[in-house]
């Protein structure tokens, strides 16, 4: 089995800003692999269930706001008994150009509190993750800007993305083709 969760926060207000390109992804990831809507758990989150070449694989949102991810990803990984190295999380990554996917299988958190709170809660960095850059803009205090909403163009382009480098690096970690 393996868990594949995309961080941001909940509620319509954060719907579509830098902060929830984790979940854009992970919703982007659900269509694209014609899994079941996502749909609430025990698990302090939402999730989509399917298998993938005769894999069990689950699909995360946490209904917890960002800081506290932690407690969502460690509730389904310890129930399922999946262990941290069958993890990848996706997340926004303010230190990346927009638009830029890089793909890790361990490491820091780089400052990303989602990314934080997992570590924390699990006690490793052994865990994937996929970092969806977002980049910066000099003329917004930081949390202005991971809380601001995308563009329509950049909706548009993200999608392109993501159909193109978000599904050849969730491969590598599946170890199989999506597609």
């Amino acid at each position: 089995m393996k868990c594949i969760v995309g961080l941001g926060n909940p509620g319509k207000e954060y719907q579509k800003t830098r902060h929830n390109a984790g979940f854009l992804a992970i919703d982007f990831l659900q269509n694209e692999l014609n899994f079941p809507e996502f749909e609430a758990s025990k698990h302090f989150g939402v999730v989509s269930e399917g298998m993938i070449q005769g894999e069990r694989l689950f699909l995360l949102k946490p209904a917890t706001y960002m800081n506290v991810s932690g407690k969502s990803v460690s509730s389904l990984l310890t129930f399922y008994k999946i262990p941290p190295e069958n993890l990848l999380v996706l997340s926004d990554d303010l230190d990346q150009d927009f638009g830029k996917i890089r793909f890790r299988e361990k490491g820091s958190s780089g400052g990303q509190n989602g990314i934080k709170s997992i570590i924390e809660t699990l006690g490793t960095e052994t865990f994937s993750r996929i970092k969806i850059g977002i980049g910066r803009d000099s003329r917004f205090e930081v949390s202005d800007w991971v809380l601001s909403a995308f563009t329509k163009q950049e909706l548009e382009e993200l999608e392109h993305i993501f159909a193109d480098e978000l599904l050849e690096k969730t491969d590598i970690f599946l170890g199989k083709s999506l597609v």
